[in-house]
């Protein structure tokens, strides 16, 4: 148990990602309180959980942003730890969000650096390091999730910080987990792009591909990851293409519609 005077929450959100759920929520084992929202998973997501904890919901997706914030507001406690089920919460992390909480915490919201596993190694270039994501240690009375479909942000009323120590996460386990996610992923983020208004050009089928691999591969060094960085610059590039096909695919509908 957390033996800081100011208790957290840890709050996970999961779907049908059971080889990943046991060490997951192990490593949340020194929290105040552990939540999981499931999704209505197939497998034994939801059944795994439970060997954790008795607070296992199950919420619809309609996106990551909105489910995260029904996610958080499950939380009984004012400070929140936001958890992935491909992210471990380290021993180091856990010691530094409590002295963080026990010198009395300087920020409202605070990033956490990730340390990305592919292909059986640290990735350490390609722009996975340091990785973050929206603050993952939060007062739930000043931060909240813009409810985007994927890659959400966050709207702070209050100040950010930034923890030292690291949480692993392990997004893929093989080159299929990766394709399998990005086929969700990708018809997500185009569904978003088609909400916000985004216009379909042909030319992002070849330019923003292209440069998606520079970037990673090149400017980001990712040809100093070997290998592991060559493919993942690779499936970046791909995911890229197959996101514009489907803004085009979702935007022509419409004019299909009326023929």
């Amino acid at each position: 148990m957390n033996e800081s005077s100011i208790k957290v929450s840890a709050v996970v959100i999961a779907y049908n990602d059971e080889p990943n759920m046991r060490a997951c929520l192990e490593s949340l084992s020194w929290a105040d309180e552990l939540i999981v929202v499931d999704s209505h998973s197939t497998d034994m997501t939801a059944e795994i959980s439970r060997e954790f904890t008795d607070q296992v919901y199950q919420n619809d997706f309609v996106g990551f942003g909105k489910l995260r914030n029904e996610a958080t507001a499950y939380a009984t406690h004012d400070w929140v730890f936001s958890l992935d089920t491909d992210e471990r919460a380290t021993p180091e992390i856990r010691d530094e969000i409590r002295r963080t909480l026990e010198q009395g915490p300087k920020a409202d919201a605070y990033f956490v650096p990730r340390r990305n596993y592919f292909l059986g190694r640290w990735i350490r270039r390609s722009g996975w390091y340091p990785d973050y994501r929206q603050p993952q240690l939060f007062h739930t009375g000043r931060m909240r999730y813009r409810e985007d479909l994927v890659h959400e942000t966050y709207i702070l009323d209050g100040t950010i910080g930034y923890l030292r120590e690291h949480v692993d996460q392990y997004p893929f386990r093989n080159i299929d987990q990766y394709l399998m996610k990005m086929d969700r992923y990708s018809s997500l983020r185009a569904m978003e792009m088609v909400k916000q208004n985004k216009p379909f050009h042909w030319h992002q089928l070849v330019t923003h591909p292209v440069f998606t691999f520079f970037k990673m591969f090149i400017l980001r060094k990712g040809f100093l990851d070997r290998k592991p960085g060559l493919i993942l610059a690779g499936l970046y590039a791909y995911y890229t293409f197959v996101k514009y096909a489907k803004l085009w695919e979702i935007a022509r509908k419409p004019l299909e519609s009326t023929d």
